[in-house]
């Protein structure tokens, strides 16, 4: 890292950290007590793929597909996902969110969205709230490619 300057290394290293702690406490404020950060993962990763196979969710959540077999079978007792043929190969399940789960899935993003504007509102002021926003549109230049 003899190219990369002090003030680099030390943005990347706290912006990791920062990152990771708000990611965590995030996935704290909905979390619910009857499903483990697994099945809240897999459950939130259906409704972001919509109709998906058990094994490109496996893929996409980097997990073996006898891993998220089972995953999937919790959420299904749980009454959340429901699988059926895939109309192109017969051979394949698809599995979609329930009604019931896309309601926990949609009520989760609005608890997470509505903690984190809380925050924002009852911890900063607006000039700092202003200069998070200005900041963040730096931070969109990091996730392009």
């Amino acid at each position: 890292m003899a190219d990369i300057s002090d003030s680099a290394a030390r943005a990347a290293r706290d912006l990791r950290v920062v990152f990771s702690r708000l990611r965590r406490r995030i996935r704290e404020v909905a979390r619910d007590a009857d499903l483990s950060p697994s099945q809240e993962s897999a459950l939130t990763l259906v409704g972001k793929h919509g109709a998906a196979t058990a094994s490109a969710l496996a893929a996409a959540e980097g997990v073996r597909p006898q891993s998220m077999a089972t995953t999937l079978a919790a959420l299904e007792q749980h009454g959340l996902v429901r699988r059926a043929p895939d109309p192109d190969d017969g051979r394949r399940q698809l599995v979609t969110l329930t009604d019931a789960g896309r309601a926990r899935v949609e009520g989760n993003r609005q608890v997470r969205e509505e903690w984190l504007a809380r925050a924002f509102q009852d911890r900063y002021t607006e000039e700092e709230r202003q200069t998070v926003l200005a900041a963040l549109e730096l931070m969109e230049r990091l996730s392009r490619p």
